[in-house]
């Protein structure tokens, strides 16, 4: 034990290992291979007075009263009383119960459904059987988690206790369903792209390195699966998505960490408008299907999605700078014209090691920052997305929107580049961009360019970040309350 460990902790721990002994002694295992559960817990309260049900779930509250205990059992879905009493369990079973079971214990039980005096519905245990023997009991004697640090490292302590942490964890799971359910009906294909990739590509983004010792090279975790997803629409795949998980090795915050999950989907003969159209309807649906409303409560603000604003982000940020960012070519000239409009001091930029990254900086500083309902936001520059398509009526503008809800980026999305020759410059000014100490740039990925040189349809192409947006499904203020396992130290 640690030096730490408090004297009640110590205790505790003797009182369980000597009734794992006990258990031993009496029945051999105490830590028993199976049950044969007939209901869960939810099924056995739908089963109605009189039924009898055998099921099973982890103890939560245990009074013994002489010859009689009321206690709960759970499951991730629900809970409910149990009764045991010497009477219907013999005098042998009952001692044997009350000496050896604890808060935190898996039991199988099996009995009869009826209601106490109180109204609550109750399983009369007629037999019942230590499951599963917990050395540690549960936090802060079953009044939920408070501490931070513990709920996220110890999850499955945070789920049990806090009824919060369990239901937003089951609207997780469901969203994922409801957007395979909705892909399906729509005539995409779910595909596996791969994380082990040879080339840092498809996002601005720094990547994770990783070495692979039976090829004896250097490999990147994937930053998005876009490029493979494309190759697929080239293969004949005309509507693909992926649920994939991706990393960035950049900074964390409340809206970002390095490892997270995003769904991209890609339909051959859309242009960016075909894509608004469906994620407002992908939205909308999702929503009436998990909430039952278009309009929803995230930190203190109410968020309406019956209806999506239009913004324009050059004129934007044209209006910020008094200048055409479509002119800037120089990066301290473009500096000059930022700090002369007091929009940055050049102190606060003077890092920066491009012009696509000062354009950024002033977007999310100035503009996205004080964007709260949902607003689909339209024309970039050319040199912000290299992989998106350049406007058939001005090559310096993109055919890309994105989709910002509470100042945070939700969904980018655009009509992808099939113009291989294209492709190849924009790669080669990323790759300027990176040799200048750009961190974010991207790679030139040969074999990308090769499936495009080999004809590809016209495409439009979409990423949403899940964990965004969970976090105002579930009104949670930070990713990692809407992440199963979130990354920790």
């Amino acid at each position: 034990m640690s030096n730490t460990t408090q004297p009640n902790q110590l205790n505790e721990a003797e009182s369980r290992l000597a009734k794992v002994a006990a258990i031993r002694e009496r029945d051999g295992i105490v830590w028993k291979d199976r049950f044969d559960r007939t209901h869960t817990i939810v099924a056995a309260r739908q089963a109605g007075e009189g039924a009898t049900v055998k099921t099973a779930g982890r103890v939560t509250a245990a009074r013994w009263m002489g010859k009689l205990m009321f206690g709960r059992i759970y499951d991730i879905d629900g809970d409910i009383q149990f009764s045991l009493s010497m009477a219907d369990l013999g005098e042998e079973q009952f001692k044997f119960m009350k000496a050896n079971l604890d808060i935190g214990d898996f039991i199988g039980i099996e009995g009869t459904i009826y209601t106490t005096t109180q109204g609550e519905l109750t399983i009369n245990g007629q037999n019942t059987v230590i499951l599963s023997k917990a050395l540690r009991g549960l936090p802060e004697k079953w009044h939920g988690l408070t501490d931070i640090e513990t709920r996220y490292r110890q999850r499955y302590l945070d789920i049990i206790s806090n009824p919060e942490a369990r239901e937003t964890m089951k609207l997780r799971f469901r969203l994922l369903r409801f957007i395979r359910d909705f892909m399906h009906r729509h005539d995409f294909i779910e595909l596996e792209t791969p994380i082990l990739q040879n080339v840092a590509s498809g996002a601005a983004a720094a990547p994770f390195v990783t070495h692979h010792n039976a090829l004896d090279a250097d490999f990147f975790l994937r930053i998005s699966p876009e490029l493979f997803l494309k190759q697929a629409v080239a293969a004949g795949f005309d509507r693909v998505f992926e649920i994939a998980k991706d990393f960035r090795n950049e900074g964390m915050s409340p809206q970002h960490l390095q490892e997270f999950t995003m769904i991209e989907w890609y339909a051959a003969y859309w242009d960016f408008n075909d894509n608004i159209e469906f994620l407002i309807k992908f939205f909308q649906e999702m929503l009436m299907t998990l909430k039952g409303t278009l309009k929803i409560p995230y930190q203190g603000i109410e968020l309406d999605f019956s209806n999506f604003a239009r913004l324009n982000y050059i004129d934007e940020i044209n209006k910020l700078t008094g200048s055409d960012i479509l002119e800037w070519k120089d990066l301290d000239a473009a500096k000059k014209i930022v700090a002369d409009k007091g929009l940055f001091g050049m102190g606060e930029i003077k890092d920066i090691k491009s012009v696509m990254s000062l354009v950024d900086q002033i977007w999310k500083k100035k503009i996205r920052a004080n964007l709260i309902q949902p607003t689909i936001v339209f024309n970039y520059p050319a040199y912000m997305i290299p992989l998106a398509r350049r406007s058939d009526k001005d090559p310096r503008r993109i055919d890309i929107f994105q989709l910002v809800v509470s100042t945070a980026e939700l969904v980018k999305a655009y009509s992808e580049l099939v113009d291989p020759v294209e492709q190849r410059r924009a790669f080669e000014e990323q790759m300027d961009n990176k040799a200048a100490g750009e961190e974010e740039g991207f790679d030139l990925d040969e074999d990308f360019i090769k499936a495009m040189e080999h004809g590809m349809p016209p495409q439009s192409g979409l990423g949403l970040g899940i964990d965004r947006l969970m976090t105002m499904l579930a009104d949670q203020p930070t990713v990692r309350d809407v992440i199963l396992f979130p990354l920790m130290k």
